[in-house]
């Protein structure tokens, strides 16, 4: 059925008991199918997959995908499928509504690994057993849920808040059951021929799957007397290297250093033209600016002057020069100066989050029901009971202090201080993501990072494991409702939505646990896992480095800082501002993001690079094919988002597949 909405007047005149009961007469869909074991299951194993793909970007790049339209499309074609072959019944719209939810769920789960507990553990050098990463992602997740579900009829039944990602899935999945099925199998399509294609040429370039293939199948190390498996290389520039090197050709430097010794490599990452797609040109050409003038302008200067210099590890290695260290060396202070600022003056810039956010916390003053000819709560039935959450907060909050003090040893006091900020971050998470799809949960951790910093410097984990607490939770509450959000629009059980949540929160944890030791803490020669593996090459762990960073910045202060970081800090802070200012008086329009500039900063530039590409490509295509209904606007504009989808999730399923076959077999 065509998608019904209350018009402006109704919405700013109605009492919330008029709008639930217009809602319930005219848009619920009663017992229609929706939580049920398929439509559970199918969530469950599709949100693991998707959640992997979202770690192994988020290590890369320090960005959560989002992965709503891809499940949607993804369950759509799966049981149309089957149903076409007679295998299955096709699911109804609310079924694969569901599925999309518990898919995203599990996607949200990355985050904290990505992010605050990585940085923990990089700051303190020590390895958080998996059970507690399991216990206290899970106590988070659900506190989210929990805070969530009161908020949700305010921010959706009484201000019918648009949540415009949210909202989007809910148009898709609209069109695809009520006319749209055959778009949504071209975009199927278009996602799975992408994925296959990106998942050969990441098997090509994969040390792991070609070692299996040559040497455990075609057993080639001993016919052909190969003593390392060929592989196409991703990077390049690698060829001329090699080639230079025999034949004394010129090596480019910049200041006396080698160009590779700063990271500026030219690398063809397929997963990195999808992200780049995704993100758009602005926010691209962004991280390109911030990695072209990191690397190839001030790290070169700062190597000359001997502000970053070859260093001796504890254990009297030499450790030489590298993107990495000019990242911990010098670089990232500046950077996260840049994110940290842009992201609290671009929050500040929007003030209708706060003032909604103050509006909320003030609650609804709408006149009795009754008095509005209308039953006291016709969805009572389906609604997630208040009680539940009325109990379940004090419960989980006292549980989520117990685990943060016992596991990582937070004072007590500390970890209940962080507790009443949870309430205000999340209603500005969720004012935000309501009106803009934008959790500003970067800058808003901040706040409790530094204000429990202010309380006690000495502990890394007292600032980094509230601030991640409370981050976390407001943006599982925030992303929540932007989840339910389509089920209104099609009129899904509200409580079935929050249970099929709590579904994707296990199935994102069990599955990016054990995945998240597999590929940032892999065990050594000697069977001992290290935390000095959690950022490498390839996984530049940007979020992580970040939160590390104003951790650090804390303990240590800036009195102990080189000037010249000093410098850089002021003059970023000063930039930072500039452009979000311009952006704001400019209605955002300005051609730059200072928080995209900063991530470019702790990005390798060759991933930076290979954004800038994919989003250019889809950019310019964009561009050519702008009319409606062509073949090319069908592939380049509307099929952007599946490309994407398959160019990530193919290299990223394959990538992953390769360090497990490193483990097992090698």
């Amino acid at each position: 059925m065509a998608l019904q909405q209350l018009s402006d007047q109704q919405i700013s005149t109605w009492t919330r008991a008029q709008k639930d009961d217009w809602w319930f007469k005219n848009v619920y869909r009663g017992n229609v199918p929706q939580l049920t074991i398929r439509s559970g299951v199918t969530g469950f194993f599709l949100g693991g997959v998707l959640a992997a793909t979202a770690l192994y970007i988020g290590g890369k790049t320090g960005i959560g995908i989002g992965v709503g339209l891809t499940s949607v499309i993804l369950s759509f074609a799966i049981f149309r499928s089957l149903h076409g072959a007679g295998l299955a019944r096709d699911f109804t719209i609310l079924e694969n509504n569901c599925t999309q939810s518990i898919a995203t769920a599990a996607g949200y789960m990355t985050s904290p690994l990505i992010a605050s507990l990585s940085a923990y553990m990089l700051v303190t050098g020590r390895i958080i057993p998996w059970w507690q990463m399991l216990v206290w992602m899970v106590t988070v997740a659900i506190l989210g849920v929990l805070v969530a579900f009161p908020l949700k009829r305010r921010f959706i039944n009484q201000d019918q808040l648009p949540f415009p990602e949210g909202r989007a899935c809910g148009v898709v999945l609209d069109a695809l059951y009520t006319g749209g099925a055959a778009a949504g199998m071209f975009k199927a399509r278009l996602l799975g021929l992408t994925a296959l294609g990106a998942g050969l040429y990441q098997l090509l370039i994969s040390d792991g799957w070609m070692k299996l293939l040559q040497f455990r199948l075609l057993r080639m190390d001993r016919w052909a007397g190969l003593k390392e498996p060929w592989t196409f290389h991703d990077r390049l520039d690698t060829y001329y290297y090699t080639a230079a090197v025999k034949l004394n050709l010129w090596i480019p430097r910049i200041l006396g250093t080698d160009v590779r010794q700063l990271g500026l490599r030219l690398t063809l990452d397929a997963a990195m033209l999808g992200v780049g797609g995704l993100m758009g040109i602005r926010v691209a050409t962004s991280c390109v600016l911030g990695g072209f003038v990191n690397y190839a302008i001030l790290a070169p200067i700062m190597i000359e002057h001997g502000d970053i210099v070859q260093r001796t590890s504890p254990g009297g290695v030499v450790v030489p020069i590298s993107r990495a260290e000019i990242v911990n060396q010098w670089a990232l202070w500046w950077g996260v100066t840049m994110m940290v600022i842009g992201s609290l003056v671009s929050l500040l810039g929007r003030p209708e989050i706060f003032t909604a956010a103050f509006k909320s916390l003030r609650g609804n003053t709408a006149t009795d029901p009754a008095a509005a000819g209308v039953a006291a709560d016709p969805l009572r039935s389906i609604e997630l009971p208040l009680g539940v959450s009325f109990v379940g907060v004090p419960i989980f909050c006292v549980l989520g202090a117990s685990v943060t003090h016992s596991f990582f040893a937070v004072p007590w006091l500390l970890a209940f201080i962080s507790l009443p900020l949870i309430l205000v971050l999340t209603v500005i998470c969720t004012n935000s993501m309501a009106l803009t799809s934008w959790t500003p949960t970067g800058a808003l951790s901040k706040i409790t990072q530094f204000t429990m910093g202010a309380i006690d410097r000495s502990n890394p984990a007292s600032n980094l494991i509230p601030a991640g607490m409370t981050g976390e939770i407001a943006a599982n509450a925030a992303n929540l409702l932007s989840d339910i959000k389509p089920g209104y629009m099609l009129g899904a059980k509200p409580r079935q939505q929050a249970i099929g949540h709590v579904i994707g929160i296990f199935s994102g944890a069990l599955v990016c646990i054990p995945l998240f030791f597999l590929l940032f803490l892999p065990p050594g020669h000697d069977g001992v896992r290290s935390t000095a593996t959690i950022v490498s090459e390839q996984f530049a762990m940007p979020a992580a480095m970040q939160w590390k960073g104003v951790a650090e910045l804390i303990a240590r202060g800036i009195g102990n800082l080189p000037l010249s970081a000093l410098v850089s800090m002021i003059v970023a802070a000063a930039c930072a501002a500039a452009i979000e200012i311009t952006n704001i008086a400019a209605r955002g329009r300005m051609p730059l993001s200072a928080v995209s500039i900063g991530l470019g900063v702790v990005l390798p530039p060759e991933y930076t690079l290979a954004m800038w590409a994919g989003a250019l490509l889809f950019w310019l295509t964009g561009r050519r094919y702008s009319s409606p209904g062509t073949r090319g606007y069908a592939y380049w504009k509307e099929g952007c988002e599946p490309i994407c989808a398959g160019l990530i999730s193919g290299s990223a399923l394959v990538g992953i597949g390769n360090a497990i076959v490193n483990v097992v077999f090698f």
